[in-house]
């Protein structure tokens, strides 16, 4: 489990991108008060998906538009083609919690 910030330092609509103890970067988002973690990297090329736009529960790679599903990982347009791997993320005594390591990607 890694503590990623205080649950009032990610207000909807942001993301937060998370490098350290992790083993790939991992995109924590707040969808209008829903959180979401995925791996930070668009599976069709190398981008921040944490710099994409955030739209209910999906976000736009900034690099080519492709969009991904964040409460599954899969992706919904191309260039993508591959899934994200997704992360539990919850909020223990007003804290965002990232559990690394599950969920897989389908």
């Amino acid at each position: 489990m890694i503590t990623v910030c205080r649950i009032d330092e990610l207000p909807p609509g942001e993301a937060l991108r998370i490098t350290e103890g992790v083993p790939a970067p991992v995109a924590v988002f707040n969808a209008d008060g829903t959180l979401y973690a995925v791996d930070d990297t668009c599976t069709h090329q190398d981008a921040s998906l944490a710099d994409g736009w955030l739209q209910d529960c999906f976000v736009e790679c900034p690099l080519h538009a492709a969009s991904f599903d964040l409460r599954t990982g899969q992706p919904t347009c191309l260039p993508a083609k591959s899934p994200l791997r997704t992360h539990q993320v919850t909020v223990e005594d007003g804290f965002v919690v990232l559990h690394v390591a599950v969920g897989e990607a389908a």
